[in-house]
């Protein structure tokens, strides 16, 4: 089957180029019509032709989103070209491209309207939590790859821009409803509904004022995570005891059975490596879905071609999210208020960001200090083989003894559901330090002001027409505040004043034509700075060729800088006995000089068990022969990451511009990844000790630092989408595309793992009239299997194979739509990340009502 599909894309079926489509009757030129008149604004922050845009663009507009086979338009993205989808949540869904995927990407950027709708503390946007409504969207801009020579801060790996509809122009209410189900025939949990509620207003009084408001409410029962692989199989291999027989088990969702949460114990003169038992997440953490997002905007136009606005947004979250560890945000707050000024050639931003965590809380260590809570680890391990050694002396075997002794270590454990339970965990919810409570207690600001300018469209536009030079430039101005609450934060200064990071930069672009307007060549170079950084430029050189109107080839070059983010640089985590320390220098000075790496450590202490139990050498013998095995920490303090890309590409029409055809190719150069170290420090500085103190856990502290990879990586792609329009409202359609890790020059382990599979491909049929004002849309969609890394769980994702579809029907009087879809209707669980939750089901009715002023 898998040869077949492949054979079947390399005939020509690509899949899915998203194209702005009109549900009239096509023609043979209307394709052509429509692409030659789309125009975007996010590759160049300029109104341009889709075709002769100098890098990749994918566009998804209004009319795609109503005859997508998705539920909503953020669902609808993971169909365009070269985007990779990341389920964290049924309400959480992140968006990567071009490779090194993550759940929490501060790689990629999105913008709504041109404001960044990030989580401060953690530098990237909370799936849709500040994102527009369906009934408010107007159009969905993606740009693969890098945009830092643009946009700066964080657009390394892609940038979505989100644009709403213009209050003067989309006037009137829209209600629209949206009720589905998921977990249909779940093992786990019945079948759960779900609703959307949503509605829109905006009126213009003249040709002056305007307003807006949106508001959309969600709520539901999410995905599940679920999965008992063994993440230390090889634990106990020297004794013998694999499988469901090994007692230092690591499960993927389970909590509290980590690396923190285990020990190696002496017994019977033999060392064996024995985990606390843990809860399951389905055991520990609130599934319901409760989401509520809306915002208001009033609009000035004091003459036609000038625009002032204020916008404010809130979002109110709960729901499940995913960094390092999993996490249940509850009573999660974001609120935005911006100011915008707009005209042809001069756009003036200003926003405000503050974000509360609310009563969120961190599931690994309310899980894990459930189990302390009712009894200490010293206590537990000492009843646990206090128990073996009885059990064996009364001449149980060895896997029976190991099942009786953590039987009786977990007497008087809380039960999940139990009375006991509940008590602990609204008191742990409330604890914020994860040593020995669970709360996630952050809040935080971000503040930005930017300024673009267009002097050759006004007061230049003389040296404009002499030159043929057009000239862009901006400066922008991002500043960070956090408060230190003393678990995920502290200001370093040892103060309990608010933390504040901030940077600035600006660009300038220049673009010129020649040929007769055949060939158009674009330069830009930005500049960063930041407090803790010397300034970074970032260029970006490209070129469009267009021989005839039809045909647009494209090449260009740019680099890109990303400055740590706020986590990243400050953060001071307590985790289960884990702290985890940002890489400035003014927080983890002392740290990387006199730490050793924990995979030595592991490594060490796996040789001396494995001297112990099968060479019969004593402990003290094991640490003095195997002590060759400890590395000192060679990593240092935090520099930017960089990347060095380019890209080739195609757009055009064909057979009477009823084939449209997008192609790129691209190669890229990371260097400084900025990634994790786990090292431990040694509480000894005497030399011939130190041995000792890392052969024992309890004689160490543990760290875990951000950094930069010492290792230069290497990697390419390329995609191509199609779409054809058949006549009688027919569109057949399709992309594939390929990402691909080249090589990298050391290895060093430390490298953001490249985390994308090697094919992502969707292949499309829809008719939005196939009878009077009946449509429907097919979509199949399929993702190889690719190898997940992460600090939390690596493993093996499977392939995806899925099918969506929907039909719907249009009523004119009143305005009202119906569509009835489902997304993987087979009902074949997967999951995008290893750890992640398995994706079921989903089927939904959505009704739409619109009522015209």
């Amino acid at each position: 089957m898998k040869q077949l599909f492949v054979l079947f894309l390399l005939t020509g079926q690509f899949a899915l180029a998203q194209i702005p489509i009109n549900s009239a009757t096509f023609s043979g030129d209307t394709l052509r019509k429509i692409q030659l008149n789309a125009l975007v604004i996010t590759a160049s922050r300029l109104p341009e032709s889709l075709l002769k845009s100098p890098v990749s663009i994918e566009l998804l507009d209004a009319r795609q989103i109503r005859l997508s086979a998705q539920p909503s338009y953020y669902e609808a993205i993971e169909n365009l070209k070269g985007v990779q989808l990341l389920t964290s949540s049924l309400g959480f869904k992140v968006y990567n491209t071009r490779g090194f995927a993550n759940p929490t990407n501060v790689r990629f950027v999105q913008l709504v309207d041109g404001i960044d709708n990030q989580a401060p503390h953690i530098g990237a946007p909370i799936a849709n939590a500040l994102a527009p409504s369906d009934l408010d969207i107007q159009r969905v801009e993606v740009v693969p790859g890098t945009s830092s020579a643009l946009y700066g801060l964080n657009a390394l790996n892609g940038l979505v821009q989100l644009l709403t509809k213009d209050p003067f122009t989309s006037q009137g209410l829209s209600f629209s409803q949206k009720t589905g189900v998921n977990h249909t025939n779940d093992g786990l949990t019945s079948a759960k509904a779900y609703s959307e509620t949503a509605f829109r207003y905006a009126h213009s009084f003249g040709t002056q004022f305007a307003v807006k408001v949106n508001l959309t409410y969600q709520r539901g029962y999410d995905w599940i995570a679920n999965d008992n692989t063994d993440l230390n199989p090889n634990a106990n291999m020297s004794v013998g005891l694999t499988g469901v027989d090994n007692p230092g088990r690591d499960q993927v969702n389970n909590y509290g059975d980590e690396s923190a949460n285990r020990r190696t114990l002496t017994l019977a003169g033999r060392r064996y490596v024995v985990s606390r038992t843990g809860y399951t997440e389905f055991q520990t953490t609130d599934l319901t879905l409760n989401n509520l997002r809306g915002d208001a905007a009033i609009f000035w136009r004091p003459k036609a071609n000038l625009t002032i606005s204020y916008n404010y947004k809130a979002a109110t979250l709960d729901n499940v999210y995913q960094r390092t560890n999993r996490f249940r945000l509850d009573n999660y707050r974001l609120d935005q208020h911006g100011l915008t000024l707009e005209s042809p050639s001069l756009h003036i931003r200003a926003y405000r960001t503050h974000e509360n965590t609310g009563d969120s809380y961190n599931i690994r260590s309310m899980a894990e200090n459930i189990d302390k809570s009712f009894k200490s680890d010293n206590q537990w391990f000492t009843d646990f083989s206090n128990q073996f050694v009885a059990s064996t002396q009364a001449g149980q075997p060895v896997t029976g003894a190991l099942q009786a002794a953590r039987a009786t270590a977990d007497q008087g454990r809380p039960q999940p559901g139990s009375e006991a339970f509940n008590t602990q965990v609204a008191k742990l919810r409330d604890i914020n330090n994860w040593d020995i409570g669970a709360a996630l207690r952050v809040q935080s600001w971000m503040y930005h002001a930017e300024g673009q300018l267009e002097p050759t469209q006004s007061f230049w536009s003389g040296f404009r027409q002499k030159t043929g030079i057009n000239i862009l430039a901006g400066l922008d101005y991002r500043q960070y505040v956090v408060f230190p609450d003393g678990n995920y934060f502290i200001n370093p200064d040892g103060s309990d004043q608010n933390l504040i990071y901030y940077k600035t930069g600006g660009f300038v672009q220049a673009s010129r034509s020649f040929i007769g307007d055949k060939l158009k060549l674009t330069g830009s170079l930005r500049v960063d700075k930041n407090r803790y950084f010397e300034a970074r430029l970032n260029p970006r050189i490209s070129a469009v060729y267009s021989p005839v109107e039809q045909h647009n080839f494209r090449v260009s070059y740019q680099t890109g800088y990303r400055f740590p983010s706020l986590f990243e640089a400050f953060s001071n985590v307590n985790s289960g006995g884990v702290k985890r320390v940002g890489g400035l220098k003014v927080m983890s000075q002392g740290i990387f000089e006199s730490s050793y790496l924990r995979t030595s450590i592991d490594a060490f202490q796996a040789a001396i068990n494995t001297d112990v139990n099968t060479n019969k050498l004593t402990t003290n013998q094991a640490i003095e022969k195997n002590k060759g095995l400890l590395k000192p920490n060679t990593y240092t303090y935090l520099q930017p990451e960089q990347v060095n890309s380019i890209e080739l590409g195609y757009r055009g029409l064909y057979f009477a511009n009823r084939l449209y055809i997008d192609v790129d190719v691209y190669y890229n150069v990371y260097n400084n990844f900025i990634a994790q170290v786990e090292a431990n420090v040694p509480r000894s500085s005497i030399a011939d000790s130190i041995p000792t103190y890392l052969a024992d856990r309890n004689k160490q502290d543990r760290y875990r630092l951000w950094t930069n990879s010492k290792t230069r990586v290497y990697n390419y792609g390329s995609s191509i989408g199609a779409r054809y329009s058949a006549g009688r409202n027919w569109v057949f359609s399709g992309n594939a595309s390929f990402a691909r890790l080249d090589h990298t020059d050391q290895g060093d382990g430390l490298e953001e793992a490249f985390n994308t599979p090697k094919w992502i491909t969707n292949v499309g049929v829809g008719n939005p009239a196939v009878w009077r004002s009946l449509g429907f849309s097919v979509n199949y969609k399929y993702q190889s299997s690719f190898l997940w890394q992460s600090s939390l769980a690596t493993g093996l994702v499977p392939a995806i194979n899925t099918f969506d579809a929907q039909v719907s029907y249009v009523l004119p009087k009143p305005n009202l739509s119906v569509k009835l879809g489902g997304t993987n209707l087979l009902n074949r669980p997967y999951t995008t990340f290893t750890a992640g939750p398995s994706v079921g089901g989903f089927y939904y009715a959505t009704v739409v009502l619109t009522v015209l002023e």
